[in-house]
């Protein structure tokens, strides 16, 4: 067992001893001691599953929420898009990438827009051999240069724009050179307002 393992393992014997010796305090008849166990088995078991999987669960809530409240994104004014601030604290808007859907997590930190493999391949994007080394907030990633025919989101059309392509599922980030190419961006309260 590794030694950053160490402290995890300790904690979850010392969590089964304390269940089972609270079990064997109350002298209970074994049949129901082991099914009293298995249901604090169960529960824990569920509360892990709720906790590792928070950031799916959400995804999922937000998903929801919007086919059942509409879009997230409103159409404004002269063509401006208004995206509401999500629960997360972030901003995410649905686009396409050569006609092919996507949600993309806006990032003003990120210099060019990134999409994932499955996304390229679905909107056709063509990747050549180069690779280019990007520094992340989660350290280098390993992605490929390529163009975009178009991007959509609502009433804004781009042509010919610049992405990374990632082979990492879900990486699918709206960054600076695309908010650069906008006539005015910005955000005003839990609004981010692009303006074509």
């Amino acid at each position: 067992m590794a030694d950053h393992n160490a402290p995890n393992a300790l904690y979850l014997l010392l969590c089964l001893l304390l269940v089972a010796s609270s079990l064997f305090g109350m002298r209970m008849p074994i049949g129901k001691a082991t099914r009293m166990a298995l249901a604090w088995v169960a529960i824990f078991g569920v509360g892990f599953a709720l906790f590792a999987f928070r950031d799916d669960f959400f995804s999922l809530g937000s998903k929801l929420r919007d086919e059942a409240v509409g879009p997230s994104a409103v159409e404004g004014a002269g063509g401006e898009l208004r995206i509401p601030m999500q629960e997360d604290g972030h901003f995410w808007v649905d686009a396409r990438v050569n006609g092919a859907p996507v949600r993309f997590l806006v990032d003003s930190g990120a210099s060019v827009t990134t999409v994932s493999r499955e996304v390229a391949d679905a909107a056709r994007v063509e990747t050549g051999m180069r690779v280019a080394e990007v520094e992340t907030a989660n350290g280098i990633v390993r992605m490929r240069p390529a163009r975009a025919e178009q991007l959509q989101m609502g009433p804004i059309r781009l042509s010919d724009v610049s992405v990374l392509v990632a082979d990492q599922e879900g990486l699918n980030v709206l960054g600076m050179n695309v908010l650069s190419s906008l006539e005015e961006w910005g955000v005003r309260g839990r609004t981010l307002v692009l303006q074509p």
